[in-house]
């Protein structure tokens, strides 16, 4: 009985990661550049903003999230990405972007 269990319980999680939103590298088709901020260059600030995308099938921008960087880089970073557009596709993906200052 417990095998059974387990391998039901293996085939939910394996079934329930096929059903969440694909990564990919879908290209982007409109990119605004983030603008570097006063405050940063003031303090002679840089480095890179890591952010995950999720995007519609029409290629516009649904979400984004904050997963690392300096926090006076990631409100210009989140503005300018929100902004993006990708590439038309078949479903939602999601993608991790990069941006350095």
């Amino acid at each position: 009985m417990t095998r059974i269990k387990h391998i039901l319980l293996s085939m939910v999680l394996i079934a329930g990661g096929v059903s969440a939103s694909a990564q990919t590298d879908r290209k982007v088709a409109r990119r605004d550049d983030p603008e570097y901020p006063e405050i940063a260059r003031k303090m002679n600030l840089h480095g890179a903003v890591k952010l995950k995308v999720w995007i519609n099938p029409d290629g516009a921008v649904r979400r984004l999230e904050y997963i690392g960087g300096h926090p006076i880089l990631a409100e210009s970073a989140l503005k300018a990405v929100k902004n993006w557009r990708y590439e038309a596709a078949s479903k939602e993906s999601n993608t991790v972007v990069v941006l350095k200052f």
